[in-house]
């Protein structure tokens, strides 16, 4: 292997990273949004039928 090609693998694990980041800041963005409508998986995605008890507090 030449010195230019780990470089280059770490430039690719780089941008993975990066790609993977982002996708869990969207699922976590998407969550918290869905927690302010009143929406939580732990209730069956609605939370008006739970008994308040997935409701922050």
């Amino acid at each position: 292997m030449t010195a230019g090609g780990k470089g280059c693998e770490k430039m690719g694990t780089a941008i993975v990273g990066l790609l993977l980041a982002g996708a869990v800041a969207l699922i976590i963005r998407s969550m918290i949004r869905d927690k302010k409508k009143g929406k939580s998986l732990q209730c069956g995605a609605d939370c008006s039928r739970c008994g308040g008890h997935c409701q922050e507090k």
